[in-house]
């Protein structure tokens, strides 16, 4: 149906938009202006999606750890469209992803290479620079995704940065919901 078209042409071009301002102006945007490009580029594709944010609380400024749930890939949308100015923990493997990498690098994303079991000491000191120099790191300590219902282990060693580093932490809860 054109209806069905329009929903996934719609985030894609939104994409492609994004990939276009990453690689033609970032590179001559401050810090502050990439990060209001970040939260507009979020918020839209939260819209072009037909998601609704409702915030509950506000950020802690200065460097802070943001330590969530991980329920969808849209968590970081989510995040970025309150918090535009936090950098991700991401796995590795998603700097393979045709195109999107470069959207995921141009936020910042430190990167942790699973399958080397030491490279989580290599990213927490990354993480606790950042945070010592204070900027906002997010992290989801689960390791992946679920449904939301319950949360599971962490992987807390990633925490470590923060209590490292006399650093707040501030938990956030991602819920989604479908409308009523």
């Amino acid at each position: 149906s054109v209806t069905g078209v329009q929903t996934c042409a719609l985030p894609i071009l939104h994409v492609l938009h994004g990939l276009a301002i990453v690689l033609t102006r970032f590179p001559a945007l401050d810090a502050a202006q990439r990060e209001v490009r970040v939260q507009w580029w979020a918020v839209k594709m939260l819209r072009t999606m037909g998601i609704a944010l409702r915030i509950d609380g506000a950020p802690h400024t200065g460097g802070t750890l943001l330590v969530a749930n991980h329920v969808s890939w849209l968590d970081i949308m989510a995040v970025h469209a309150v918090c535009p100015h936090a950098r991700f923990v991401s796995k590795a493997d998603v700097k393979a992803w045709p195109l999107l990498w470069r959207l995921i690098d141009a936020g910042g994303t430190l990167y942790l290479e699973r399958e080397r079991k030491r490279d989580a000491l290599r990213v927490v000191h990354a993480m606790a620079e950042a945070l010592a120099a204070g900027q906002t790191v997010a992290v989801f300590p689960e390791g992946t995704t679920s449904d939301g219902r319950a949360l599971l282990p962490f992987h807390a060693n990633l925490l470590q940065a923060a209590i490292a580093t006399g650093t707040p932490v501030q938990p956030v809860a991602l819920r989604f919901s479908d409308a009523f």
